[in-house]
């Protein structure tokens, strides 16, 4: 799950001063005199200003524009998020606070999966009353067509593709455009015996596999209405909103579906009237709006900017609406074995012994955006402890070790090597030209190489452009597609997860006990013995030096007096979107 980050950079010296007062108190501390605020953290294990209230305008604000709409190919987080309003899926995450939103709940489905003895064959019959915008019944076909979708790469790229290793199975299909099938329904492993049962068959027992069917690449699509790879420009919904406008670069509005039957629905609010996202190219603007309470919430939730956090945690009254939970993801830095000298293991040593990570941390905000990290696992997941070979949690570099592993590599005098970063994410520059500095001490000369974010899935995220262009290191943040160590890990580290496009395993790990044990580990029912696997994994990747990691991420995001149902869901890191109303005294 890729983490939208635009973030303006000032006055990191003063963040950190302040730091101990932004992470000094329990989840529910007010900060002080909050002045109607509902208190520091208060949104992280509760409801914030429960109400049913419908009606007005929720408006969000971002700073970068979403990677795509369309259910099948996006994949930040915020998008996911957004989905909740538009798009529907079998099981879905319940609209509860921190870890009671991890349970998959059913949404489309009438219940959970029935699961024949061999774990392979999960049977699900839907809920009667689902449409999609048009009037239209939702049938089993549509969401199968929806799955089919994403096998056609060609088209439907830069989602995750897990529905795809797991249901292809050696029929080597090409999605639905190019499907002889007369009802372009010929994917073998996905059969809809009448209209309200879909079933699927998998190859072995995953036991995952129903987190796969939340994701938006199984959503239900009309095939009378796809578009193909201009289906994002409107998608058709099946959830209680619609878009009215969406306009790249400018925003997008969301209005009520009428053909939602909420009676069908487990948990969406659906309170406000309109949904509006602004995108915004000036951050200061937007955290100016925010503070201001001209707009709700930065649809992001990748937190303030740094000025804009010296004054909130400077004024307790300020402080009382915002929240800094772990959001469960990892600011790393990949080292790419595909661009030389990384192909050799004492160089990708060299680099994180060199590496500064206190100046690493404070790149991204100091302690209040996030908690130096030794490894690959977030904390919040099973399997993680603090395994850290490396020293990195000490939070400063070991100068004569990184020049003893220059020797071993056969480059004493250093090396010259690139680095890749969003142009568009200063958080993310500002870590570059951390490490860029921390690795002149060794004589490893460091380009700092930006680029176009939009552009990820076919730039740093295609292994032929990052080989051509020498990204040898790679700056990014993770969090899990869904929560267990495979979620998080496997796009990262399993060797069959690397397409020619949209690829996240920048490393290109492809190691076979690696991948032998992400099987072993879904084929457990026992959650502490597939947590041991993970760990195994976790472990073997970071002693093989190809992440950096900087640090397990937190982020201090303002919420509107106004807002109600806000709460923080461990589903996604985030406020859970399509719980939000508003309250304008009426």
């Amino acid at each position: 799950m890729k983490r939208n980050r635009t973030l303006a950079v000032a006055a990191l010296a003063a963040t950190l001063a302040l730091t101990a007062t932004a992470c000094g108190g329990s989840k529910n501390d007010t900060g002080g005199n909050n002045k109607g605020g509902a208190g520091f953290n208060a949104a992280v294990d509760k409801v914030v200003n429960p109400s049913t209230q419908k009606g007005g305008t929720l408006n969000m604000w971002t700073t970068t524009d979403v990677d795509s709409l369309d259910p099948g190919r996006a994949y930040y987080a915020s998008v996911w998020n957004f989905e909740r309003f538009y798009s529907r899926t079998l099981l879905a995450f319940d609209g509860k606070p921190g870890k009671d939103g991890l349970k998959l709940v059913p949404d489309l489905a009438a219940a959970q999966p029935e699961i024949a003895a061999d774990g392979k064959t999960y049977t699900f019959k839907l809920k009667p009353g689902l449409k999609f915008e048009d009037g239209s019944v939702i049938t089993s076909k549509d969401i199968k067509y929806g799955v089919e979708r994403i096998f056609a790469q060609d088209v439907i790229s830069g989602g995750p593709t897990y529905l795809i290793n797991e249901l292809d199975q050696g029929q080597d299909y090409k999605g639905p455009y190019t499907d002889t099938d007369p009802n372009k329904l010929g994917l073998k492993t996905v059969e809809t015996p009448d209209d309200t049962t879909i079933v699927f068959k998998l190859a072995k027992p995953n036991s995952d596999f129903p987190y796969l069917l939340a994701m938006g690449s199984a959503a239900p699509v009309p095939q009378k209405l796809d578009t193909g790879s201009k289906y994002g420009e409107k998608p058709v919904s099946s959830g209680p909103y619609k878009f009215k406008s969406a306009e790249p670069g400018k925003g997008y509005e969301l209005v009520r579906n009428e053909n939602w039957d909420p009676a069908s629905d487990p948990f969406r609010k659906a309170l406000p009237d309109v949904v509006k996202l602004t995108v915004t190219t000036n951050a200061d603007d937007m955290d100016q709006q925010l503070l201001a309470n001209s707009a709700d919430l930065d649809w992001a939730q990748t937190g303030l900017s740094q000025a804009a956090q010296v004054k909130v945690l400077q004024d307790d009254s300020l402080k009382a609406n915002t929240d800094d939970p772990y959001n469960g993801f990892i600011r790393y830095i990949t080292l790419a074995p595909s661009v030389a000298p990384f192909d050799n293991q004492h160089c990708r040593n060299a680099v994180l012994y060199a590496a500064d990570t206190t100046a690493l941390q404070t790149a991204r905000g100091g302690s209040v955006a996030g908690s130096i990290y030794g490894s690959m696992l977030p904390p919040n997941i099973l399997g993680s402890d603090n395994y850290d070979p490396f020293n990195l949690t000490q939070g400063k570099p070991n100068v004569e070790k990184a020049k003893e592993e220059l020797k071993a590599c056969g480059k004493p005098e250093g090396f010259k090597t690139n680095i890749a970063v969003r142009g568009n994410k200063p958080k993310e520059v500002n870590s570059a030209v951390a490490l860029q500095t921390a690795l002149k001490a060794v004589n490893i000369d460091v380009t700092v190489q930006q680029y176009d974010g939009k552009l990820i899935a076919s730039e740093i995220g295609a292994p032929d452009v990052v080989k051509s262009k020498g990204y040898g290191l790679i700056v990014m943040g993770w969090g899990a597609d869904y929560p267990t160590g495979s979620g998080y890990m496997q796009p990262l580290m399993d060797g069959r997860f690397i397409p020619s496009n949209g690829n996240s395993n920048y490393a290109e790990i492809n190691d076979p006990e690696v991948n032998g044990w992400f099987d072993q580990a879904a084929q457990q029912t026992d959650p502490a013995k597939a947590a041991d696997l993970y760990k195994k994994i976790n472990h073997k990747v970071i002693d093989g030096a190809y992440y950096l990691p900087i640090v397990a991420d937190k982020a201090l995001n303002w919420r509107n007096p106004r807002l109600t149902n806000v709460y923080i869901t461990d589903a996604f890191g985030e406020v859970d979107f399509q719980a939000l109303g508003v309250n304008d005294g009426k």
